[in-house]
């Protein structure tokens, strides 16, 4: 199973946009219509790569548009560039989200007492690869982290590419710690403070920031594909959610491949990229 993206409007401008195809070249949504697993019976997931590591443009899903492209997050009128926030230089793992997952606003989690965002489940990859923006990969769950965001809770799940040259030797969150030392910690940081450049306080986590081993958080990204089979079956209230898919065959929110071309037809033409250089880093004491 292959995908392949085609480009709208501008890189840096809020027209742009990232459309994803599947290998027939008909247009999908990376939110609905990209299967949750590459491989069931082994635990292999895909993962829709939105920020690639190393890079500042907080890229997304875009949940409330059809077909849900990818697009730049907008702030207050401006789009959103992540800051350096010293040491770290923009996000430092492949950033995305697992399809067909759904963190549901409606629904109160457990164990942190707080309900979800309403996003796909995101996703921290951490192996050796620099993805690109759009990419779709292979991934093995290794571990998750309870960040609490403007008390949401928004699942971050460790998972490493099953591409990865060394992605046999990672299994578990504790192979995490004893074959990138420092990395997971280093996590923890980059979320606690990222937000602080934009006048925002620290972000809290449940568990007291400790991660959830590799069952755990196994059981948290089914639970969120139990959540958008709701969601895309219309026996929750979607709220301002697109659900339009090409591939969910029981879905009402199904379309024919015409309505989706014409969705992506109606998008600006790609341009040439706006440069927007972020290389000056954040520093504050703690």
């Amino acid at each position: 199973m292959s995908f392949s993206i085609e480009e709208r409007g501008r890189p840096n401008t809020p027209d742009y946009r990232v459309y994803f195809k599947n290998s027939e070249g008909k247009y999908i949504s990376p939110f609905h219509d990209i299967p949750i697993y590459a491989d069931e019976a082994e635990n292999i997931f895909h993962a829709v790569v939105e920020v690639p590591r190393w890079t500042n443009a907080k890229m997304e899903i875009a949940t409330k548009e059809p077909l849900n492209p990818l697009v730049q997050d907008v702030k207050k009128g401006n789009l959103r560039y992540v800051a350096n926030v010293f040491p770290h230089k923009g996000y430092i793992w492949n950033y995305g989200a697992i399809p067909q997952t759904w963190e549901d606003p409606g629904h109160q989690d457990g164990d942190t007492g707080c309900c979800g965002d309403n996003d796909p489940i995101d996703i921290c990859d951490i192996g050796s690869k620099v993805c690109s923006q759009g990419d779709v990969i292979r991934v093995k769950v290794l571990g998750t982290l309870a960040l609490i965001d403007e008390g949401e809770t928004d699942w971050k799940v460790i998972v490493i590419n099953t591409e990865d040259p060394e992605a046999a030797d990672f299994n578990g969150i504790d192979d995490v710690r004893r074959l990138k030392p420092g990395y997971l910690e280093a996590t923890v940081d980059w979320f606690r403070r990222y937000k602080v450049p934009d006048g925002k306080p620290e972000n809290q986590f449940a568990f007291n920031g400790e991660f959830k081993d590799r069952d755990f958080a196994l059981e948290t990204v089914k639970s969120t594909h139990e959540f958008w089979k709701a969601l895309v079956g219309k026996k929750t209230d979607a709220g301002e959610l697109k659900c339009m898919n090409t591939c969910v065959s029981d879905s009402p929110f199904l379309c024919s491949s015409g309505d989706a071309k014409a969705v992506v037809d109606a998008a600006s033409a790609f341009g040439t990229e706006e440069c927007i250089p972020i290389d000056k880093s954040f520093f504050y004491e703690k």
